[in-house]
């Protein structure tokens, strides 16, 4: 057998660039270190939060977007954000599109109750000074046990 070198191209960096920004998002909010947020976030990013039953908003920035999540799950002892799934599509060398599904596991503090939430992320995914940041994020919730809800899955936007 002949040695052969596997040519990775830029296409396979840009996605494995992405799929490396998806799981440290994944684990800076796990790990609840809102500081890499700015790492993480264009300065002007923008996320959409459809949650069906509760509303729908808009956050700019890391700050923001890290304060909003730091005390939506001030109240578990126990939180892990884990990535179930995840899709890049890499537009050029500048901008890429993705999905990632993911499920919150979490225990309430104060009443000791697990619970599970599932949803959906659309991204527009942007690079900057050589590094791939968040630029635009739409979440959808999907599913949440305790009440049993399931709502349907939302229309591509990208």
């Amino acid at each position: 057998m002949s040695d052969r070198t596997l040519a990775i191209g830029a296409e396979e960096l840009c996605y494995l660039a992405i799929s490396r920004l998806q799981a440290a998002y994944a684990d800076a909010v796990t790990r609840r270190a809102w500081s890499e947020f700015d790492d993480l976030f264009d300065p002007d990013a923008t996320v959409d939060i459809n949650k069906i039953t509760e509303g729908s908003f808009q956050l700019i920035g890391p700050r923001a977007i890290a304060d909003f999540i730091s005390n939506a799950i001030a109240r578990y002892d126990f939180f892990e954000f884990a990535i179930l799934n995840a899709v890049v599509n890499i537009e050029g060398a500048e901008s890429a599109t993705g999905r990632v599904y993911f499920v919150e596991l979490r225990q309430d503090a104060e009443t000791g109750m697990w619970s599970e939430a599932y949803a959906l992320y659309q991204d527009r995914y942007v690079r900057r000074d050589g590094r791939w940041r968040f630029q635009q994020r739409h979440h959808q919730t999907l599913a949440r046990t305790g009440r049993g809800q399931v709502f349907p899955m939302p229309a591509l936007r990208f």
